[in-house]
């Protein structure tokens, strides 16, 4: 029985009746309390999840981190961007507000594609975790991929979860406090996530710490840690055996064995909290703020995929998006769902955020979970990068708009653009095959010939086919 997630079936779940936490406007003040509310979940000190994460006031950045809303400062600065996109949370909530339904109905079937002939759908959601996603100020979704029902096969049903999230104290803060913080915030999100039935849950990339690779400042090294005996991994493990769910973590990685190098490396830990195996990033970027490379290197792990006890997954950490050949590994050694932990910036990548694990979601007929970072986080020194900018102190802002992409072609909305996430998805592993039987992309594939491109290309003789205009 799947736990807490109400399912348009009978016998499965129990009761509920919220879709999200941002259609409901959310429940009356009364429901906002959360005492008594998810007993694994009680705090001492009620706490709402931040994404503005303000510095010191002595310490000025590029922006007032102290205005929200996008209203004027009252000193008669320019409005503050808060995250939101023209006031918006997401781009389904803008067109949701502005379009008629006739009109949202085929905007959305062109954007985000049917599944099985109707937009993908929603689920309810068990009302204790929408009370606490409200108090906590999160953006809670739940959805549904199906596949054609078969004579021949049971539908095969499983329950991923995709979690956004900020950060919640300065970056000035002691070390220690700034990492605990965010394990306090991960252990609630994982147990709203197994109160409502995940079973495979993905954290997005370095969330242990903030993003502070723009820095180049080797003191954000400490974050690093054992991937059996660190902090973060003994609490990860302990809420995996705990919910029977198996949870991929990406975080700095201390490799004592190899003189002790820092990877960037996602651990797949199963549902009886074991770590099963990991991938280390194998794409390092260099563009921008982002200079990972001061940190570590490209990983050596290949692409692996993860026999779980719910499905095959693989995890293609960030940066690795830009590259189709990366994604195609994955699919080659048999994944059926991919995730997709990153961090990464408006300004520099968002109109291919939504582009780009849908596609691989298409080519390489598999589902993708894209996870992305949300909220602003600024840093004491001010840093530059190369890319003929003034000296800054944030990277600018983390978009989150974390979304599933099925092989149908078909996508969920987005999670909030300003607010951390729970992305609830139920999918039919049936329909792989059966998209695979539609199209043929995989038994048409050409690999032979690609490999002897590749082959040729690797060679530093390599000459380029190219035919020239005889008439040039």
């Amino acid at each position: 029985m799947v736990r807490g997630l109400l399912r348009p079936k009978p016998g499965i779940g129990r009761k509920g009746g919220l879709q999200s936490t941002s259609d409901s406007r959310l429940l009356s003040t009364a429901m906002r309390d959360t005492s008594g509310v998810l007993r694994s979940l009680q705090a001492t000190t009620p706490m709402k999840f931040g994404v503005l994460n303000a510095l010191p006031k002595e310490v000025s950045g590029t922006h007032d981190y102290t205005a929200t809303n996008g209203a004027a400062p009252a000193n008669g600065a320019a409005p503050v961007d808060d995250g939101s996109l023209a006031g918006h949370e997401s781009l389904e909530a803008l067109l949701e507000k502005y379009l008629p339904e006739k009109e949202l109905e085929q905007a959305i079937r062109v954007l985000h594609g049917y599944n099985q002939g109707k937009r993908v759908g929603t689920l309810p959601i068990d009302e204790n975790v929408a009370s606490t996603a409200a108090a906590l100020d999160m953006d809670l979704k739940a959805y549904q991929f199906t596949a054609a029902e078969e004579e021949m096969r049971e539908p095969r049903t499983v329950v991923m979860g995709l979690v956004q999230n900020s950060i919640d104290v300065p970056t000035t803060e002691p070390f220690k406090v700034q990492k605990q913080s965010l394990i306090d915030k991960i252990e609630k999100i994982c147990d709203m996530a197994g109160e409502s039935g995940v079973q495979i849950l993905c954290l997005q990339e370095a969330w242990n710490m903030p993003f502070a690779f723009c820095t180049r400042e080797k003191r954000w090294c400490e974050f690093a840690e054992d991937l059996e005996t660190g902090a973060s991994m003994l609490k990860i493990k302990e809420l995996a055996k705990k919910w029977d769910m198996v949870i991929v973590t990406t975080i700095l990685e201390r490799d004592d064995v190899h003189s002790s190098t820092v990877w960037n490396t996602a651990v797949v830990v199963g549902h009886n909290g074991n770590v099963i195996g990991k991938h280390r990033k194998n794409h390092i970027p260099r563009v921008n703020d982002f200079n990972e490379s001061t940190y570590y290197m490209e990983g050596n792990t290949g692409h692996p995929v993860f026999e779980t006890k719910y499905a095959k997954i693989g995890v293609n950490i960030c940066y690795g998006r830009h590259h189709t050949l990366n994604w195609m590994g994955f699919g080659l050694n048999g994944a059926e769902i991919v995730f997709n932990p990153s961090a990464t910036v408006g300004e520099l990548s968002e109109p291919m955020w939504a582009i780009e694990a849908r596609n691989a979601a298409i080519n390489n007929t598999y589902f993708v979970g894209a996870i992305n970072r949300v909220g602003t986080e600024t840093f004491e020194n001010e840093f530059t990068s190369g890319d003929e900018k003034p000296a800054h102190h944030d990277f600018g802002h983390f978009y989150g708009s974390s979304y599933v992409a099925s092989p149908d072609a078909s996508r969920t909305p987005a999670l909030a653009r300003n607010k951390d996430g729970l992305m609830i998805v139920e999918c039919d592993l049936n329909i792989i095959q059966q998209v695979r039987d539609r199209w043929g992309i995989q038994m048409t594939g050409r690999h032979d010939m690609y490999a002897k491109l590749l082959a040729r290309y690797i060679q530093h003789d390599f000459e380029p086919q190219i035919i020239r205009d005889p008439q040039l």
